[in-house]
């Protein structure tokens, strides 16, 4: 989000722009017209705000490609592991996982969870355009104590495509610095947002 000092930049320079438009048309500037000035600055900093957290949202921007996609709420899916549990030489199961994401229009943060972990982005990012969009973000995870002795506490990174405009779908893969990959998908969304898994459960029933 643009903060109070860019936002008087951004009015400085239009200032200075007017001024010497205004000069080499022959006229002569006012300086009167500085008084606005505070005005102009506190307006545009409101403007700007009121985007960043709601106007962006709206269905008529997000019909504008340079807009980023809301993907706020909480989403269900799969999490598929590629890992090999040395004791069966089989993969687990697919398990329930839920992706929960905040996000203003210059800030995105991403939060999952399932029965046995919660991770959190430390770096996230939304890049592309329609027809090659992806939520890209690290991870730092941390399992539950009871499954400590078989899952530690691990960086990762992860990469989803986004299908549709409002987006339906969250696809893709995360890799992790325990050697370990595997895949994600999301289907089911909620607009509202949850701290556990226990209420993200919830919200899908």
């Amino acid at each position: 989000m643009m903060g109070r000092a860019q936002a008087q930049i951004v009015v400085a320079v239009a200032v200075v722009v007017f001024a010497v438009g205004i000069l080499l048309s022959g006229d002569e500037p006012n300086p009167g017209w500085l008084r606005f000035y505070s005005a102009a600055v506190a307006l545009a900093v409101a403007i700007l705000g009121a985007w960043d957290r709601w106007l962006w949202r709206l269905s008529l921007a997000q019909k504008v490609p340079s807009v980023p996609s809301d993907l706020s709420g909480t989403w269900k899916g799969t999490l598929t592991t590629f890992w090999i549990d040395p004791s069966t030489g089989e993969s687990p199961p697919a398990k329930d996982a839920y992706l929960v994401i905040r996000q203003t229009a210059s800030t995105v943060s991403v939060t999952m969870l399932t029965d046995e972990m919660r991770s959190r982005s430390s770096l996230s990012s939304l890049s592309g355009t329609d027809g090659d969009r992806s939520l890209d973000y690290m991870y730092l995870s941390r399992p539950d104590s009871r499954v400590e002795h078989r899952s530690r506490i691990h960086h990762g990174s992860t990469s989803l495509d986004l299908t549709g405009r409002p987006v339906t779908r969250l696809r893709g893969r995360y890799w992790t610095n325990r050697d370990s990959r595997g895949e994600l998908d999301f289907k089911e969304h909620v607009k509202a947002t949850v701290d556990d898994y226990e209420s993200a459960v919830a919200q899908f029933l």
